[in-house]
Formats: C-alpha cells, structure tokens, sequence
C-alpha cells in the first residue's frame, strides 16, 4: 500500500510540475531572458577568483610587485562586477514577471472555473476552504516560484560553470569533488521526499482552518448567543493543533536540509584544500591558481545549499498548486449544446414533464413531478421544509440539472436554451440577501447598467427603499461594504427587490422575499410586487400563508411531490393537508 501511495503521489507531483510548466511556457521570452542573464551572472561571478589568482601570481615577494598588471586585472574586475550586477538586476526583473503573470493566470482560471461550477460544488465545500485555494495557495505558490527562478537556475549554472572553470585548472582535484557530489543529490532527494507531503498536508489543514474561522466569524452572533465558544474553540485547537503538527515536520525536514549540505560542502572544501596544497607543493599549480581553486570549490558548494533550499520550497508551492489546480480542473456545469437557443422574449409559459431529481442518488426527493404553467399566472409553492420548493427553483433557474424529465420555458427544453438568456429571463429575490461592495445605485443597476437616475428612483419607490435611502449620508450614492455593511437586513432585502423592479422581467421568483422585513413594510411590498406581476409569470415560495391568498394557484407539497393543488379558498375548502397549515399558522 505504502508504495502504491509513493507512486501515486509522485505521478501527481509530476503531473503538477507539468502544468506548471505549461503556464510558464506562455512566457517564453522572460525564461530565455532571465536564463542568459542567469549564464552571463554565473560566467562573471566565476571570472572574478580567475582575476584574483591572478593578482596574487603578480605579488612574486617582497619588493617585486607588478603594480601595473594589477591595476589593469583590477579595472577588468570592477568591469566584470558591474555586468554581474546588471544581468542580475535583469534576471530577477524577468523572473518576477514570469512569477506574477503565471500566478495572476492560476487565479484567473480558478476564479473563472468557480464562475461556471455547478451549484452542487459550491454546496459541497466550504467558502472558506475555497478561499484558501484562491489567495493563500497561490500567495505560497508564487513565493515558491519566485525563489526557484531566482536561485534555481543561477545554482545549476554555478557549479556546471564551477565543474568547467576547475578542469582547466586542475583535473585531479576536480574529480576529488565530483566523487564527493553525488552525496548532496542524495541528501535532498531524501529530505524533498519527505516535506513535500507534509507540505501537502499543511496546506490542506490550512484550508480546514480557514474554512473555520471564516465559519465561526460569519456565524458570530450565532455563536455567542447560544454559548458555543467554547466548541468552537476546540474545534479551532484540534484543527490548530494538526496544522502545527504538520508545520513542524515539514519545517523539521527543510531545516535539516542546510546543516546537512554544509556538512558535505566542508568535505568538499577540505578534499579541495588538502588536494590543492599537495600539488601546489609540488609545483603543479601556482599559489594563486589555488587560491582560485578554492574560491570555486566553496562556490562549487553554495548552490547545493540554495538548491536545497529551493527545492523544499519547491515542494511547498507544488503541494500548493496541486490544490488549486485540482479546483480548476472540476468538471463544470453540464456546457450548453452547440445550438443552443438564445431567447429573447421570454413568454412566461413553464412546463414540467415527469421531473425526478435528487442531490443524493440514493435518497428521492423530486419524483415525477408535472405542472403547466400558463403565461401570467401567480404560482404560490408551499410546504414543510424539505419538501422541495428551493429545489424546484433550483431546476427552474437551471443551477441544477434534472436527473429525468424535462422543464420547457416558452415552449423550449432548457436543456436547449443558453443559461443567460433563461436567467435573463427571470428575477430572483432569495430569503438570503447578496449584495457587493459599492454605492446603492451600483447594486440596484446590476440587472440593468443602462438604467437612468430616474428609472431607479421610481424602482426604489415602488419597492418602498427610497425612503430610507435618501435617509442614508449620501442618498443613491452611499457607498456601502461587502454584503451591505451596516444595513439592517430588511433594508438589504428592499434593495434587493428594488433591482427586480428596475428590471422587470418576464417571470418572477420571490423565495420568501419579504422574510425580513416589517409587518408594515411587507404588506406595502406585497402591493408592489402585485403590481410588479401582473402580466407575468410568478412563483412564490413562503411559509407565512398570509403572503400567497391571492395567488392563481397555491402548489403544496410533500415529500417532492405535489399533493393538493388549487387557489386559497378551493384548498381550505377541501380541509387537506394546506387547511391543517393554514390552520396551525392562524387558528387561535
């Protein structure tokens, strides 16, 4: 099992890097860049002990110093330091842009990939967990990326450079350190193995941790005023507790990684450094083509220390962008066919043939369901929770797919028609208010950018918002904060059916739409949205009865289906399940 799980990790790690270098491929032009700049830093940087050991060779003894030569060896050096400072101020002006871009690239593709995830996703995970993929995995990626563009090239370079510099000077000691080599190869490959899955591990408790906080933050009144902090609190320690766990290990093996090359490299250095005399002694080398030779050997060593490091923040980001690539690679929402149709009237007609569905293929919810809407009529839905009324607005709006059976809107299967012209057919206010960041003008436009200042005001007027509008610091242009900031949630829900006035489509779908507002306030926005439907096509789920007497036709249901149907007065007649709801509502 063991290995089983070591191959299938590795293949994923491998298909990671993969994708990665897909994304990096796009700019192709900063890595060449940044890849010669990479060259010319190294090839200077290791001219530079050359000129050095050249100097010392003109200091002969005492008194017989070639002051001259070494002016001249000088002026080249600071020459051959100004080009290594500007090729790698270049480099890591181009391996900052790969960086970013690639990043920005990663989060455009998940963002637009959330955009199109069926519902059933979002349902499925937490917003914060989701969060966590989108900014903290990709912040973690991105330093990963940077630091292995920065230093990972330019050490590679380094000692293939160094390996070459050394044989001109002497081969025999060079070999020395080639036979030494192989053991730093093998002290990272063990060292990477085993932080990248701790890594993994890290940032999937972190995503857990977000999750919660942002959980517990949203949740906050909730909390408190039913005294769950202390739960809370043990919850946020458990998952705590597993993250620190798991930041141990991975930082316990990347921390190892250092003290273990410096060890390999002190070898190194000191097979140099005894090799090196001895010749030297006997008159192979000269003191100062030593003197270069162990400036390379410790800059031989340096890049298996930046290396080392490089790779396990490698690893890091690869673990991170496995998650965020796995988000990006979700199977999206069912795409529409090719031909699909693009309407642009809707007429308000609905049709639903032998629907079935269900979230859970092995509990039934939706079971053949039929119902024939004709254009204009008022549809009011009602029932114990859990019958299905969301649901079938679900399968209306289309965030959901039916499992069998068709729904047709104007005489066409959904399933044939594009999701924003069904979508543009119909206004939705939901008993959860969604409102963005902006003025008040801002969100009640959505639906409608074009719309003219007084076209909003006769919406806000009709829903009954103006007044408390015109009450707030400036009017129509009050910026507010995400999920409107210090707005009551009654007046958050007026907005709301104030960008459905502003629209006016064709049908509407109000789920329990007036849950947050005032009793005096909702009978004034039940007479709006009576005027609001007349001519189009409604449904209305409530639980409050009070709101759905005047509806064309009241829908009950049960258990996913529909059990009674009729309007107020036929259905309290029948004294069936709707006069026994009625009843437990308004019997004194």
């Amino acid at each position: 099992m063991s290995n089983k799980a070591d191959i299938k990790k590795s293949a994923s790690q491998k298909s990671t890097v993969i994708k990665v270098l897909k994304r990096i491929k796009r700019y192709w032009l900063y890595l060449a860049i940044s890849i010669i700049m990479a060259a010319v830093t190294v090839a200077s940087t290791l001219y530079v002990p050359i000129l050095v050991g050249h100097v010392i060779d003109n200091i002969i003894g005492p008194q017989n110093v070639l002051f001259d030569n070494i002016l001249t060896i000088l002026t080249q050096m600071g020459i051959v330091i100004a080009i290594t400072a500007l090729s790698q101020w270049i480099m890591n002006i181009c391996n900052n842009k790969i960086t970013y871009h690639v990043t920005r690239d990663i989060r455009d593709e998940a963002i637009e990939k959330i955009e199109v995830l069926p519902l059933s996703y979002i349902d499925a995970h937490s917003y914060g967990e989701i969060v966590s993929r989108v900014i903290a995995d990709v912040d973690q990626f991105a330093d990963g990326l940077l630091m292995g563009f920065t230093q990972f090239f330019s050490g590679v370079l380094t000692i293939v450079g160094t390996l070459a510099f050394m044989l001109s000077i002497n081969v025999v000691i060079t070999l020395i350190v080639v036979c030494i080599t192989p053991l730093s190869f093998f002290v990272a490959g063990f060292i990477a193995k085993h932080t990248y899955s701790m890594f993994r591990l890290q940032s999937e408790t972190r995503g857990k941790q977000t999750a919660l906080i942002d959980e517990m933050i949203g949740g906050q009144k909730v909390v408190q005023a039913y005294v769950h902090e202390k739960e809370a609190l043990e919850k946020f320690d458990e998952i705590n507790d597993r993250l620190q766990e798991y930041s141990l290990k991975a930082i316990f093996f990347s921390s190892i990684t250092n003290p273990s090359t410096r060890f390999l490299n002190s070898i190194v250095y000191a097979g140099v450094a005894v090799g090196g005399a001895i010749s030297a002694i006997n008159g192979r080398i000269t003191v100062g083509q030593l003197s270069s030779f162990l400036s390379y050997a410790n800059q031989y060593t340096k890049p298996f220390n930046e290396i080392s490091g490089v790779v396990t923040e490698l690893q890091n980001a690869i673990a991170c962008a496995a998650r965020v690539f796995e988000l990006i690679e979700e199977k999206p929402e069912i795409p529409e066919p090719a031909g699909a149709v693009d309407i642009k009237n809707v007429d308000g007609t609905v049709k639903l043939e032998n629907v079935s569905f269900s979230y859970v293929p092995d509990k039934k919810l939706i079971e053949n369901l039929n119902l024939d809407v004709k254009q204009g009529q008022r549809i009011a839905i009602v029932g114990p929770t859990g019958c299905g009324k969301t649901t079938l607005i679900n399968l209306l709006m289309r965030f959901y797919d039916v499992n069998s059976g068709s729904i047709k809107v104007s005489q066409t299967d959904i399933t044939d028609m594009t999701r924003s012209s069904l979508r543009a057919g119909i206004g939705m206010v939901l008993q959860d208010t969604w409102l963005k960041a902006g003025t008040i003008k801002e969100n009640i436009i959505m639906g409608k950018p074009d719309a003219t200042d007084e076209e909003i005001v006769a919406a806000a007027k009709a829903s009954y918002a103006d007044g408390f509008i015109r009450r707030l610091p400036n009017g129509y242009d009050t910026v507010i904060g995400e999920d409107g900031g210090n707005l009551s949630q009654g007046q958050k829900q007026l907005l709301c059916i104030t960008r459905v006035m502003l629209c006016k489509p064709p049908m509407l779908i109000l789920d329990e739409a007036t849950s947050s507002i005032d009793t005096r306030t909702e009978m004034k926005v039940q007479n709006a949205f009576a005027r609001l439907m007349e001519g189009r096509t409604s449904f209305i789920v409530a639980h409050r009865l009070s709101t759905i007497q005047s509806a064309d036709v009241i829908l009950v249901m049960k258990d996913g289906k529909i059990i009674e149907q009729g309007n107020h007065k036929g259905l309290l007649a029948k004294k069936g399940f709707y006069y026994n709801l009625y009843q437990s509502q308004y019997a004194h």
